[in-house]
């Protein structure tokens, strides 16, 4: 027995507040200022003299970004470890609000302690980052989880774009109040023989990890307090034994997903696609910053800056576009045929990056064009997905699946990417694995045109 009314305004309003309260942590931590904050606290010391690109870490040496994207790459790993079964906790007791503000609590309070981070114990000053992780992409099963609740079919695609839409907007409003802050409101500090002599300005870079989580936790309690808490009847109540509970739940999910061959086609074709979505944001900034020709000395190296906030904002605003746009293309020509057209313009994406860009114009081209594909392939496979599924309560299981499936790529996805690169000397020829996954994706899709499920 379903209890939430769908396509409530009030209950859609709140649950598409979330994306615009937790979309600050991929863009702030993930992409735009903690990556640039990491490497240059890593690579200098207090007196702003450059130390080199070595770190140590529990005992070793390692290059910064290696142990960046190790990290990064482990926090994935404990998500896909812990979700699946979480996920069957929460449909056995019903209450899966209850983790969805646990997560939100635990990445966004991690984001603050982010503020302490340090060279001197960076092993101590990863866990935030990697708890942050945790919370952020765990809480978005459970958010995700809600949308075949609270939509109906014919408006699970608007009510996703919209979602994603809301997310956009809001993390990019943060990120030009931090650029803002560190820009305008510029702190230096004067150091003379390890003495702080004199000061000038308030806002420390790290001020923005204080900000995104307030930002975070304070938004979200729009969400907690108008989002219905019990998604369906619980399946039970008795709280011993809570794990093999939740591995029951997986397993009976599981058992009906292999009874299902359009949704376990749709499943393989996003792992591949999306594979290739998510490299391509992790790894867009480093390839900008080594692959395109910025000219040399400090000017060109502030140049270098300037752009890459730039297009990171290039791509949030015509995000916001492309999600309707390719919600509003799913309602002309189906969901299916939608999402193929967005892989077609990947795959000219990467073959056009391969081929041709090398300057800050054609860079910018390029990010226009991946604002315009990111948004509508994330909230039109979020929605197609939605409409496979079974009448059931066990939407978090079900989800749990598609997150799973999500991550799994991110880190074959950049791994692949990474063992390429360095093979061949270069990112640009990485390009080339990028456009396989894409259409293997695209093949795999094909025969699922066919079909009017989710047209």
């Amino acid at each position: 027995m379903n209890l939430i009314e769908k396509d409530n305004a009030k209950t859609i309003r709140a649950w598409s507040f979330y994306d615009w309260a937790n979309s600050v942590f991929p863009l702030v931590i993930t992409s735009a200022i903690f990556p640039n904050f990491y490497d240059y606290v890593t690579t200098h010391d207090e007196n702003k003299n450059f130390l080199g690109h070595t770190v140590n870490f529990l005992g070793f040496e390692f290059e910064n970004q290696n142990i960046y994207t190790f990290i990064y790459a482990f926090a994935l790993s404990i998500v896909v470890l812990i979700t699946p079964i979480l996920s069957g906790v929460a449909d056995y007791l019903g209450n899966k609000k209850r983790f969805l503000q646990f997560f939100c609590y635990l990445g966004s309070i991690s984001c603050m302690c982010l503020f302490f981070f340090t060279r001197e114990h960076l092993e101590l000053s990863f866990i935030p980052f990697i708890t942050a992780t945790i919370g952020f992409w765990g809480s978005l099963v459970y958010y995700n989880s809600y949308l075949p609740e609270i939509a109906s079919i014919e408006n699970q695609d608007k009510v996703s774009a919209r979602g994603f839409a809301l997310g956009y907007f809001g993390s990019s409003l943060l990120l030009i109040l931090c650029l803002i802050g560190i820009i305008v409101f510029k702190y230096e500090e004067t150091v003379v023989d390890g003495i702080v002599v004199s000061t000038k300005g308030f806002f420390k870079v790290k001020y923005a990890f204080l900000l995104t989580g307030i930002w975070w936790m304070g938004f979200a309690q729009y969400t907690f307090a108008n989002l219905p808490n019990k998604n369906h009847k619980a399946h039970g109540s008795d709280k011993k034994g809570l794990v093999s509970k939740g591995f029951k739940e997986l397993r009976n999910v599981w058992a009906q997903i292999k009874l299902m061959p359009l949704l376990k086609r749709f499943l393989t074709s996003y792992f591949f696609f999306n594979m290739g979505v998510q490299t391509i944001m992790v790894v867009a900034v480093l390839f900008a910053r080594n692959e395109i020709e910025w000219g040399e000395g400090e000017a060109a190296e502030k140049a270098k800056t300037n752009a890459l906030i730039v297009s990171i904002l290039i791509i949030q605003f015509v995000g916001i576009a492309g999600s309707f746009l390719f919600s509003w293309l799913s309602r002309k020509i189906g969901n299916i045929q939608a999402l193929m057209t967005s892989i077609a313009i990947w795959i000219f994406i990467c073959v056009f990056t391969y081929a041709v860009v090398h300057t800050p114009v054609e860079f910018y081209i390029v990010a226009f064009l991946v604002g315009l594909v990111m948004g509508g392939v994330q909230a039109l496979s979020r929605s197609t997905y939605s409409k496979f599924l079974p009448e059931t309560e066990d939407h978090t299981s079900f989800f749990s699946f598609y997150d799973v499936i999500e991550k799994l790529g991110m880190i074959l996805g950049t791994v692949s990417f990474s063992v390429i690169s360095q093979v061949m000397g270069g990112m640009r020829a990485s390009i080339l694995s990028l456009i396989i996954f894409f259409i293997i994706g695209m093949i795999v899709l094909i025969p699922l045109t066919k079909k009017s499920l989710v047209k």
